[in-house]
């Protein structure tokens, strides 16, 4: 496996030119894939615009600047994947990062007190003293007691990751898709079909213009009647 990265290979979710400049920063092995997440080097001077250049935004990450859902981060190559929470302390400004209607990254401004962290539950498993490890999206694990399934999203505290809501995965709640060709899209789940093969359950939500389907892989629970963060479906 190559250490390099050149620009014209980057996947298409990289919002970034791709002939001004032969290599760009690979990201690290981390919480996020290499196709799902973008290096913390280039969220800050691509997406956020804070440097002109990869060696101001070093010296940022350097002198402690940045927080990753709510943590100190130096390692310029840390995978920045979606939903993670970027804050910049002495600017007193945070940003999660989403996907818009052309399945490109972007990072969005949250309002102060909007600092929440959501995560899917991939996996779970039980352990001793009666509770639940939960495996979430964002590759990080934690303790949980009570009913939880597999496909429900938690809403986290930042930075101390607290449970603070459930967002179960079933009819009737919003959620966001986060692949194919309706990413970005929002809207009410209307009807989850469990297939009885090695396919994709299918999920079939109602949006703004009307009922779609994808696979329920690229659906994202994120609220109730409303959604429970900031959350721009498509811009």
């Amino acid at each position: 496996m190559t250490r390099h990265q050149k620009r014209v290979t980057v996947p298409v979710s990289w919002p970034i030119s791709r002939k001004i400049h032969t290599w760009v920063a690979k990201t690290s092995p981390g919480p996020h894939s290499a196709e799902g997440s973008m290096p913390l080097i280039m969220v800050l001077r691509d997406l956020l615009h804070l440097a002109d250049n990869a060696r101001e935004a070093k010296r940022i990450l350097y002198e402690g600047k940045v927080l990753v859902d709510g943590g100190i981060k130096k390692d310029y190559k840390l995978p920045v994947g979606l939903f993670d929470i970027i804050s910049i302390p002495l600017l007193n400004k945070s940003y999660r990062m989403l996907k818009d209607s052309r399945g490109r990254f972007y990072m969005n401004p949250l309002d102060e007190g909007d600092v929440k962290k959501l995560a899917r539950i991939e996996n779970k498993t039980s352990i001793k003293g009666n509770k639940l490890q939960l495996n979430l999206f964002d590759g990080t694990n934690t303790l949980a007691e009570g009913e939880f399934k597999t496909g429900d999203s938690l809403i986290l505290s930042i930075p101390e990751r607290n449970i603070v809501d459930r967002i179960e995965f079933k009819v009737g709640n919003l959620a966001i898709v986060l692949g194919g060709k309706h990413t970005g899209q929002m809207g009410k789940v209307k009807e989850i079909q469990v297939v009885r093969s090695s396919r994709h359950n299918r999920v079939i939500i109602t949006g703004a213009e009307g009922d779609f389907e994808t696979i329920s892989d690229y659906v994202f629970m994120i609220g109730k009647e409303a959604p429970a963060i900031n959350v721009e479906a498509a811009r």
